[in-house]
Parts: C-alpha cells; sequence; structure tokens
C-alpha cells in the first residue's frame, strides 16, 4: 500500500466528476469516535494508544466491502506524511512526528479512517462535487461496523464523547469545497462570509481550520454537532451551499462581459504557460483565475479537469514526489512551471 499511495498521483475525489463541480470542488463527511475504557489520546499512555490501534485494527480487518489498508505513520517519512495532508487523507496534526498513529485508505482514496488523532477514531468520506448524501451514507455504514464491533464512548445525555466539546453530540463535521472567484471580485466575499456564519456554520480556508483561503477556495462546514441531528446538519449546509452556488453565479454573470476580468483570465494564462518558475501560492492564484476562465466561457482549449488536477499536483509534496527527491524552493519553482506547461499542452 505504501507504494501505491507513493505512485498514484490523485485521488478519485479531485479527478473525478460530480454535482456543481464548477464551484463545488469537493464535499466531506467526518465523524469522531472514541472508545470508552481509553483516554482520550492527549491523555492516553503509549500502550493505551497501542491498544486502541490493536483494537481499531481488529474491527476493520473483517470489513470485506471496502479495501482499507492500513498504515503506520511513524513508518512514513515526512514527505509521504505531507503528501497524504495534500491529498487531505490526514490533517497537518496527525502527519506531525509522534508515536501510537495510524490511518486506513482505501484504494481510491475516498475514504480515510485516522486513528489517534485529536480522538481515537477519526473517520472521513471525500467524494466530488456536491455529494454530501453520498459520502453520509459511506461513512454510516462503515460507522455501523465499528460500533457493532467496538465500545464506542456514548452518552444519553450528551451523544458521542469526543476530545473537543465542539465535536460532541453525532460527532459530525460535514463539509464543501467551494470555489468562489467571481464574489471575490465583485467585493461580496465578505458578505457572503458573514451571512454563513450567521448561519451556524464555519468557513475555512484549504486546509481546514487554522489555514487561509489560497486560489479562492474556501471550505464550509457546520460548527455545532451537539443537539442536532445527522440529517439536520447536512441538510442545513447543502441549503447554504446552494446559497452560495447561487451567488457566486449571479458573480460571473456580472463579469461577463468584464474587461479587465477577460483580460485577467488570459494574462494568467499567459503566466501559466510560459513562466520559467512559479511559487505554490502564486500557481494556485493562477489556476483560480483561468478555471474562472474555463467556467465563463473566456477559454476553451483547457479541460476543467486539468484546472482541478493542477490545485493538487503543484503542492510541494506532490512536485517533489514526483522527482523523487527532496527539492529547494527554487528547484520545486521550476519544476513546478514545467509540470503546469506539460499539463496545459496536453
Amino acid at each position: 500500500m505504501l507504494n501505491n499511495l507513493s505512485n498514484r498521483s490523485l485521488s478519485q475525489w479531485i479527478s473525478g466528476d460530480g454535482p456543481e463541480g464548477d464551484i463545488v470542488l469537493s464535499s466531506r463527511i467526518r465523524l469522531a469516535r472514541n472508545l470508552e475504557k481509553y483516554p482520550f489520546p492527549n491523555r492516553a499512555s503509549k500502550e493505551e494508544r497501542k491498544a486502541v490501534i490493536a483494537e481499531v485494527r481488529e474491527a476493520i480487518s473483517g470489513i470485506e466491502d471496502y479495501r482499507l489498508h492500513y498504515i503506520e505513520m511513524a513508518d512514513l517519512p515526512e514527505l509521504e506524511r505531507e503528501l497524504l495532508v495534500e491529498k487531505h487523507l490526514v490533517s497537518p496534526v496527525h502527519a506531525t512526528d509522534g508515536p501510537e498513529k495510524g490511518v486506513f485508505i482505501d484504494d481510491n482514496e475516498k475514504i480515510s479512517i485516522m486513528v489517534n488523532e485529536e480522538d481515537h477514531i477519526r473517520l472521513q468520506v471525500l467524494t466530488a462535487g456536491l455529494q454530501l448524501k453520498e459520502a453520509w451514507g459511506i461513512a454510516s455504514e462503515l460507522d455501523d461496523i465499528l460500533e457493532d464491533k467496538l465500545d464506542i464512548a456514548f452518552s444519553k445525555r450528551w451523544g458521542f464523547l469526543t476530545a473537543c466539546p465542539t465535536n460532541l453530540g453525532t460527532g459530525l463535521r460535514a463539509s464543501v469545497m467551494v470555489h468562489l472567484p467571481a464574489l471575490n471580485l465583485t467585493n461580496n466575499i465578505g458578505k457572503m462570509l458573514t451571512a454563513v456564519s450567521q448561519l451556524g456554520l464555519a468557513v475555512r480556508g484549504l486546509y481546514g481550520e487554522g489555514s487561509e483561503s489560497i486560489g479562492n477556495l474556501y471550505q464550509i462546514s457546520n460548527q455545532v454537532t451537539l443537539g442536532h441531528s445527522e440529517k439536520d446538519i447536512m441538510e442545513n449546509l447543502v441549503t447554504v451551499t446552494q446559497q452560495v452556488i447561487n451567488q457566486e453565479r449571479k458573480a460571473r454573470e456580472a463579469l461577463q462581459q468584464d474587461v479587465k476580468v477577460i483580460d485577467n483570465v488570459k494574462r494568467s494564462y499567459g503566466i501559466l504557460k510560459y513562466a520559467y518558475q512559479l511559487s505554490s501560492d502564486e500557481a494556485i492564484r493562477l489556476l483560480s483565475n483561468v478555471k474562472l476562465g474555463i467556467d465563463m466561457g473566456i477559454i476553451d482549449y483547457v479541460e476543467d479537469k486539468v484546472l482541478r488536477e493542477l490545485m493538487i499536483l503543484i503542492r510541494p509534496a506532490h512536485i517533489q514526489k514526483m522527482h523523487g527527491k527532496e527539492l529547494v524552493t527554487i528547484e520545486r519553482d521550476i519544476k513546478r512551471a514545467e509540470l503546469v506547461q506539460a499539463l496545459l499542452k496536453s
């Protein structure tokens, strides 16, 4: 599985197409669960964390419908761990050095189950486009299997018990990753962020909590899990996301004949096609502009799929993995420009 992970460039959720895919790049369902008889990971001893891994591995080994492979995080070089972060298969916290941490990943990299992150179990499912219901169906099935085989910490009053109080209740964090360049260009992004927050949702950057938005990419997710059913949480997120989609589409319509926007799209394409070096942040900003151009019909000679894939492939760990070694910043920037130009030509 380690070799498969290293050699596979893209996860199914980023290379596939999904509903509302011009604006919603992906949907994610994440469930937080803990084993009743052990302290939370940050308070557990080495032996207790090992015992958690052993019990979870035993429970998952009997799941035949999904090909889940276990990886011990300590066995992965730092570059491989960063690769998993860039693919959104593990959190940045889980990728840091630390004993008794693991992850289960399926063949399509659609499912990942982190063991001994903030909670004993962090089960997540990623899908392309706006497909929260589909992601929930898989996550719920896996959760039911684990509950049948493990003693999960649960309170009749509080619901599922979690290390962080904000995850109490359902333990569900549902999120969508959206591309909102037109709302930024029309200076309406601030109003949207405020409105979304007032509806009980959180807006974060590309890599979730603590990260900033890059390339007009945002994650919208529920903030509260206690006192709300899974159905209510997902329906609220879908409703709000549809409103955001509508606002982004209206903003794009308003920009359809804007000379500055058309010029910016084509200049961005020119830089991507001919630059000798590109930093990661510059590349993703330019790709965002070109993706907007594709979605608005300004550019018709690049496939949208190529842009979506490049948003992951240009990240530092991916660049270094392609070349089989660690690279200093200037080397990465040159190789990144070469990669972008090769894929744009294809």
